[in-house]
């Protein structure tokens, strides 16, 4: 039985341990019966679009627009410090896009220069958005653990314009083969983690985007009803203005999002579409190069279904997903979203949990 935390503060996360995988008969042969099973779903007519055309989806919660009149806040002045760590940085250096703060260096490998420093051609430094834990905010991937091949075939598509959205059709433009080579190899080598706590809910607080594209709470506690909507906030707001890689986000959802996820990933959705487990693998931990979504931020899993199915996604791995998307309304992307939010990231090959035992994050 799916058990919801309804109110919850003051959360922590912490590591999951993670292990090395070996490509196996049983996942070559998950890797042919997806391919078989697509092959066989009605795929969606969807044509390309240049980057002129595309434009940013009429979805606020979802698609996050600065607020043209944010809400006064006491700027933060003077170092800025993180639990645990020894470093310190200003706002102003942590809102340095090129040369992102990495407040813990002794928790991964040496950085890749295009990862601490972004590159020619106005390619900012890529642990500015997905952090030095490779684990992102709402608005960017997580990237921590993904395979290298998949994200070498994310960077070719925005490049050829057959991925839209989000800030990287440009950067990827003028992103060198060398340096995509060094950036998808050194995130690959990230550990997932526990990013976010799922939580149903009927109120959320009232909130902005900041200039950075981060949702906060607005200052002085005000709610509102939370409707057919994912909001997602920080676990601490200096934490994630500071990009601190310790500091994870709260992911509201409506009540019955789990149930209703969980019906469509396991079983299908009564015909609409197919199981989830079938190409991402039992846990939805990744399968050879389709990527793990297991744990992911809710709504950017919502806005890659949505790309999916509006055309903004039409590359190669993007053909899988038309026929998968087809049939989902915007409810279905979000409760689909809510559910595979909610379960464990980790290794597929080292995981014996499924998803159809209930993988939900338990209070």
């Amino acid at each position: 039985m799916t058990r919801v935390i309804q109110n919850q503060s003051h959360l922590r996360f912490t590591r999951l341990p993670t292990g090395g995988t070996r490509r196996s008969v049983g996942t070559l042969f998950r890797v042919f019966s997806c391919a078989l099973v697509l092959a066989v779903v009605p795929a969606l007519r969807i044509g390309a679009q240049s980057a002129r055309e595309w434009k940013l989806p009429d979805i606020p919660w979802a698609f996050p627009i600065r607020d043209k009149v944010p809400p006064a806040i006491d700027e933060r002045s003077g170092p800025r410090h993180v639990p645990g760590s020894t470093k310190s940085y200003t706002q102003d250096q942590i809102d340095d896009l090129q040369n992102p703060p990495d407040w813990f260096p002794d928790e991964h490998t040496p950085m890749p220069r295009v990862v601490a420093h972004g590159a020619e051609g106005e390619v900012l430094g890529c642990a500015s958005c997905h952090l030095a834990s490779g684990l992102g905010h709402p608005e960017s991937a997580n990237l921590a653990g993904v395979s290298a091949a998949y994200i070498m075939r994310q960077l070719s598509d925005f490049k050829a314009g057959a991925r839209m959205g989000e800030a990287m059709n440009d950067m990827a433009r003028n992103l060198s083969d060398e340096d995509a080579r060094q950036a998808s190899e050194w995130f690959a080598s990230l550990e997932p983690r526990v990013w976010q706590l799922v939580v149903e809910t009927d109120r959320v607080p009232k909130t902005f985007v900041n200039i950075h594209l981060m949702r906060m709470p607005l200052p002085g506690g005000a709610d509102e009803p939370i409707g057919n909507r994912i909001i997602e906030l920080p676990q601490d707001i200096a934490g994630a203005e500071s990009r601190d890689p310790h500091s994870g986000f709260i992911s509201y959802v409506p009540k019955g999002s789990l149930s209703k996820g969980k019906e469509f990933v396991t079983t299908g959705g009564g015909g609409k579409t197919i199981q989830c487990a079938i190409c991402h693998g039992p846990s939805l931990n990744g399968l050879g190069e389709v990527p793990a979504i297991a744990g992911h931020s809710p709504m950017y899993l919502f806005r890659q279904l949505y790309y999916f199915k509006d055309g903004s996604r039409h590359g190669s791995m993007g053909a899988l997903m038309k026929g998968v998307v087809a049939q989902m309304s915007q409810d279905d992307m979000l409760a689909i979203a809510a559910y595979v939010g909610s379960l464990t990231p980790g290794s597929e090959e080292n995981s014996s949990t499924k998803p159809t035992e209930g993988n939900e994050r338990k209070k």
